[in-house]
């Protein structure tokens, strides 16, 4: 501290003079591009989750410029603060680099948005609602209610699966015969007991024949419903399939042998 005061000292009044007025003049500035900045973030498209990250960013920047602009008007060496402050910056970048990791991946996600709050999303092998997408953490909220923090860098380098998306989605399932039950018949039955009233008008229910396996033969039975009614219906139509089977007397398989004796 006496070294800055008799370096002070020593100074012209004019420099002094100058330096005040660079720090002065430079804060208001600082001041004014901070809101207009903070007015362009609020126009944009950004996540609000990403803003006060980029402010307080910013505003570091615009007050590092308008230090060092005064340290040169005091003719102070500020090449050599510079190269300073980048060695300091890049020993605090290596000790907290998977932070930093994170806070990349958290930019990464906000800007491209690839699923938001309320999403049911599988990242990494875990499947949940999106509760929260911070800098450093995404949370998600599994079905049995359990909370599960993702780091960012994991979820921005892993494969991101969104399911709420798009308004419609189709149901999968496949359901096995035995051979000895006619087709048509497995057809129909698998027909009817898909076709609920939740089902989309416009896209019919689609039943094929998928393959003929060991045993049975298997079905495929496809049908397109709102997205908040998938598992509604995904749960209704595997509960119709055995009832109509039994009704249209066609056989459901499960794992056996079948042994042929020759005399």
């Amino acid at each position: 501290m006496d070294t800055i005061l008799s370096y002070l000292q020593k100074l012209p009044l004019r420099d002094i003079i100058t330096c005040i007025l660079v720090l002065l003049i430079g804060f208001t500035v600082a001041k004014i591009l901070n809101r207009l900045f903070a007015r362009g973030l609020n126009r944009s498209q950004l996540d609000k989750s990403l803003h006060t990250f980029l402010k307080a960013l910013f505003k570091i920047l615009l007050y590092v410029i308008v230090v060092l602009t005064a340290a040169s008007s005091l003719g102070v060496d500020v090449t050599s603060l510079i190269a300073v402050l980048s060695v300091a910056s890049l020993a605090i970048s290596l000790a907290v680099q998977d932070t930093l990791a994170n806070v990349a991946g958290g930019i990464m996600i906000l800007s491209s948005h690839p699923f938001g709050i309320g999403d049911w999303v599988e990242v990494g092998g875990n499947s949940g609602s999106v509760e929260k997408v911070g800098l450093s953490y995404t949370t998600l909220r599994t079905g049995d209610n359990k909370i599960v923090y993702i780091p960012n860098k994991d979820v921005a380098t892993s494969r991101v699966v969104n399911y709420s998306t798009e308004d419609a989605r189709r149901v999968d399932l496949s359901f096995t015969a035995s051979y000895d039950s006619d087709v048509d018949t497995v057809i129909e039955a698998l027909t009817e007991a898909a076709s609920l009233p939740l089902c989309l008008p416009e896209k019919p229910v689609f039943v094929r024949v998928m393959e003929y396996k060991e045993s049975d033969i298997q079905y495929v039975v496809r049908v397109w419903v709102k997205n908040a009614d998938y598992w509604d219906a995904y749960f209704a139509i595997t509960q119709n399939v055995k009832k109509i089977f039994d009704e249209k007397g066609v056989t459901m398989t499960y794992p056996h042998t079948i042994v042929h004796l020759e005399k």
